[in-house]
């Protein structure tokens, strides 16, 4: 890969969104970097409920590849988002992905 300094014109590759308050709270790097990614893809392609919320699908093992973890690390980090109120997983469909919903946290005046 190579690499160049950046200067006021430089154009950004893709990148995913991390709100700043996500940095103060006490969930894992990996935790922090899942809810990155899970709201990129919310934004990118996520589907809309019956109420207009949006959702993602994202298996495990994909979820796994795409963050280069293992399933129990990424069942963990799951775990730890939903803990902190940062996403709520619902199961669908047996044997199909739950939808997990990305929840923003709320600015402060």
């Amino acid at each position: 890969m190579d690499f160049e300094f950046m200067t006021a014109d430089t154009v950004l590759p893709p990148c995913m969104p991390l709100p700043t308050a996500m940095l103060r709270l006490p969930v894992s790097s990996t935790a922090k970097v899942m809810y990155a990614r899970l709201l990129d893809a919310t934004l990118a392609g996520g589907a809309e409920d019956t109420n207009g919320i949006l959702f993602v699908r994202f298996p495990i093992v994909k979820l796994a590849a795409a963050l280069s973890r293992s399933s129990v690390t990424v069942k963990r980090s799951l775990k730890e988002l939903e803990d902190a109120g940062l996403i709520l997983r619902v199961r669908w469909e047996i044997g199909a992905p739950n939808r997990i919903y990305v929840l923003v946290p709320k600015k402060r005046d």
